[in-house]
């Protein structure tokens, strides 16, 4: 069987590997909420309690074990009040590894998990496909708005290849820059539909950390970290990432001893 090359686009095998909100102010202000409502029930307990025991009848005083019973409950409510506010620090600090984490990648050369490139001026859009078995494909590209502006079928083989459209759509005309979305069908010799990913590569030109979890900007597209496959970055980035990192983490293992000595 003879591999066809797509007219308008390229493939090529590459070296590179590959693999695989909600606003967290939102979250803060609702955490808070329910710190003053606990807060404020707490001390009303603690009003109820001194008023009772000042205005108690000499002659029938409060019986011990309610007493005792209410004093358990006065502890349980200021522990549970402790325990809130040492999970919310948590969760700030969690939010901040994250947010660390996404920061460093601002300016690196990152291949992420998705379909969508940007065609730059005078240039070409390139993803990256991955068969896992011989197969007839279907290369489509759209544009922003969803409308074909190239197609085109060819026979891949199993291995990590580069797409590269320069552009030309099949009425020969150029299509202007902006962001394109390449979609892959294929179905293998038994003629079975089988799943071609895709990922592209970019350098991440800013990080949106109002969400959560962060959003990594590529191309004008948004992706989480958990969606990158690959890095290129010098060792003085990788070593402050690292650096970063362990004081988070340490604070995390602080705070966590602390929580597991309130449980």
């Amino acid at each position: 069987m003879t591999t066809v090359t797509p007219t308008g686009a390229s493939n090529t095998i590459s070296t590179t590997s590959t693999g695989n909100g909600t606003s967290s102010t939102s979250d803060t202000t609702s955490q808070l909420d329910l710190n003053n409502q606990i807060a404020g029930n707490f001390n009303e307990f603690l009003t109820l309690l001194t008023t009772q025991l000042q205005n108690q009848n000499p002659l029938d005083p409060l019986d011990t074990n309610q007493f005792t019973q209410q004093l358990v409950q006065f502890a349980s409510v200021e522990q549970e009040i402790n325990m809130n506010t040492q999970l919310q620090t948590l969760v700030s600090l969690q939010q901040t590894a994250q947010d660390t984490q996404a920061l460093a990648f601002v300016g690196q050369t990152v291949t992420v998990n998705g379909s969508t490139a940007a065609l730059a001026a005078g240039g070409q859009a390139q993803w990256t496909y991955n068969p896992t078995s011989p197969a007839t494909a279907t290369f489509t590209v759209t544009n922003a708005t969803g409308q074909t502006v190239f197609t085109q079928s060819g026979t891949v083989q199993p291995g990590s290849q580069q797409f590269t459209w320069n552009g030309v759509g099949n009425n020969g005309q150029q299509n202007p820059p902006g962001n394109y979305t390449l979609s892959v069908t294929a179905t293998d010799t038994s003629g079975k539909s089988v799943a071609i990913p895709t990922t592209v590569t970019g350098v991440v030109s800013s990080v949106d950390v109002s969400k959560n979890p962060p959003l990594l900007n590529i191309g004008g597209q948004s992706y989480k970290v958990s969606q990158i496959v690959n890095v290129t970055q010098s060792s003085n980035s990788l070593s402050s990432i690292q650096s970063s990192l362990s004081s988070v983490t340490s604070q995390l293992s602080t705070l966590t001893s602390q929580l597991s000595s309130l449980l």
